[in-house]
């Protein structure tokens, strides 16, 4: 890939620049040569053939959108020249499929340190977990946040704080010039940030607010009560505390219900507290007081070595660019086989983002059943996208269009790279927890939080998430690492990216390579070593809504 062209498939009529190609330029790429007319910018495509109007763009070997005019050989398409268009998909329509296993014998015997659970599952963090049923409680667990991170260590750095300090100081001295002159702030260090903390064990507090649990639709008041049930059950958390006004949709009967279906032997510590039942004082002094006394418990656990089989990986792209499905996707494409051989699990969210690809989807499914329930799931989201005049062709963001994902089979296509060529095991509606090894696909949204708030519901105890253009996305209570699909994105924001397949593109390292380097990085962040977006304390937290609102 050291050239400045990537032909993806043999069947592909298009090919990727990988560099900025001027205009007028001669390109060659196999030993055949084209003249580009106009210029085309680096993750841009341009045709090898003279397309008619109606004529396939094929890319990733599959359909992926339709020429909306003469297109000739050489020129670029655009969102002028070329629409949005996927094959039909069925599971009428399947098709045997052949998977070789990579070799894992490198990986065999390799473990990370982990908190082991009673329920044979293993969590990448120790987190206690402080939830509200109902948005009316958002305040006192902002409350109950403010006490518990500030006096127990987990709160963000005061820097900003003590840049605004300074500039007041400037101004309340009547000399201006002292803000301008002020020398540059220092970023805290991990040791700064973690040395006054008194529980050592205890990863951190985590504290989710919303904007549910009253009015709305009863199903939208249940899935969020099946949301908060399968973080409670999470291998990352230790112990629950939830706050209820008493008076809600999302009743707490209904919460633990949830969690017993997910967990009939749940014995994790679990404190509730109704507002309703006394005062506003009574109800936060008793909810800290219980959390406190679970957090000197929840201390004694200690992280021990746990087999890579332990491992559940989401698979996340966001921000993504020409590069997202060529680089980054694929490389966590082949580290989702290495775990999934390894007899751990891969989570592939992201439904609109399989648009085009379903089919072969549904082929790699293990069982019939397997397969028409991805496909119920997939043709019932897709209604309802159209029905609000919202249909996957217009998943495409701005942001992705200009870095070269012009239709959103060509972005759905490179994005289902990220879940190799292993076969299906599992398909998931949201809410639903993982509980097979190999590679699950998870019904989510393509929403960043939407996204990988659903993937850590299915069980995810670390979530790779691929970015062209740069995201700081995070969640409460699974670690994010952002892989970036270019060196460039990786060198402009050191503060959100976590790991670099920018040489993948530069060709420096071959595919393989670079996922072993990677999975390496896994392993580190499994054992406690947090990503940027733990580090900037980034805990992003959106239930996806499937009803409507009154």
């Amino acid at each position: 890939m050291a050239s400045n062209l990537l032909k993806i498939h043999p069947s592909d009529n298009v090919i990727v620049a990988l560099r900025d190609l001027p205009t007028g330029a001669e390109a060659e790429w196999n030993g055949v040569s084209y003249h580009l007319p106009y210029g085309v910018s680096s993750k841009h495509k341009f045709v090898t053939e003279d397309i008619e109007t109606g004529g396939a763009i094929i890319m990733y070997g599959v359909l992926v959108g339709r020429a909306k005019q003469p297109i000739k050989r050489g020129e670029p398409i655009t969102t002028f020249n070329l629409k949005h268009d996927s094959q039909d998909y069925s599971t009428a329509n399947r098709q045997p499929y052949l998977y070789t296993q990579p070799d894992v014998s490198r990986w065999e015997g390799r473990t990370f340190k982990g908190y082991h659970r009673a329920d044979g599952r293993v969590g990448t963090y120790n987190y206690w977990l402080v939830l509200p049923l109902v948005f009316c409680e958002n305040r006192n667990v902002l409350i109950m946040k403010d006490a518990f991170e500030r006096e127990l260590g987990y709160a963000q750095t005061d820097m900003y704080r003590g840049q605004v300090a300074e500039f007041l100081k400037a101004y309340q001295s009547g000399d201006m010039s002292k803000m301008q002159n002020l020398g540059g702030f220092s970023e805290p260090t991990r040791e700064q940030q973690t040395k006054n903390r008194p529980f050592p064990n205890v990863d951190g507090i985590k504290f989710l607010t919303h904007e549910g649990g009253c009015g709305g639709t009863r199903t939208d008041a249940n899935t969020l009560c099946a949301l908060f049930a399968a973080y409670a059950v999470h291998p990352n958390v230790a112990g629950i505390t939830v706050l209820s006004l008493g008076c809600q949709n999302s009743e707490l009967q209904t919460l633990e219900d949830e969690i017993k279906k997910r967990d009939p032997n749940f014995n994790k510590p679990f404190y509730a507290f109704e507002h309703q039942k006394g005062t506003e004082y009574s109800l936060v002094s008793g909810a800290i007081k219980s959390t406190f006394l679970g957090l000197t418990e929840m201390n004694k656990q200690t992280r021990e070595d746990a087999p890579l089989s332990k491992l559940s990986i989401g698979l996340k792209c966001g921000g993504s660019d020409g590069f997202s499905g060529i680089s980054a996707n694929p490389v966590l494409g082949h580290l989702s086989d290495i775990v999934v051989g390894l007899g751990g699990q891969t989570l592939l969210a992201e439904f609109p983002e399989l648009n085009g690809v379903e089919q072969e989807l549904l082929n790699r499914c293990v069982t019939e059943e397997k397969a028409a329930k991805f496909e119920k799931l997939m043709r019932e989201y897709a209604g309802k996208a159209e029905a609000v005049g919202s249909a996957f062709a217009f998943n495409p963001s701005p942001g992705n269009i200009k870095d070269g994902l012009i239709t959103d089979a060509i972005k759905s296509a490179g994005a289902a790279k990220k879940g190799g060529n292993a076969y299906i095991s599992d398909v998931l509606n949201y809410t639903e927890r993982a509980t097979v090894p190999g590679l699950a696909l998870v019904c989510t949204p393509g929403n960043d939080v939407e996204a990988t708030t659903g993937q850590t519901a299915a069980g995810a105890n670390i979530i790779l998430f691929t970015t062209g253009l740069g995201t700081p996305t995070g969640n409460p209570i699974c670690p994010v690492a952002k892989v970036a699909t270019n060196t460039i994105l990786a060198n402009r924001m050191p503060d959100v990216i976590d790991f670099d397949c920018g040489p993948v593109v530069d060709g420096s390292q071959s595919l393989e390579e670079n996922a072993d380097h990677l999975l390496e990085y896994v392993i580190k962040v499994a054992s406690g070593e947090l990503t940027k977006a733990q580090q900037l304390g980034q805990d992003d937290f959106i239930p996806w809504k499937r009803g409507v609102s009154l």
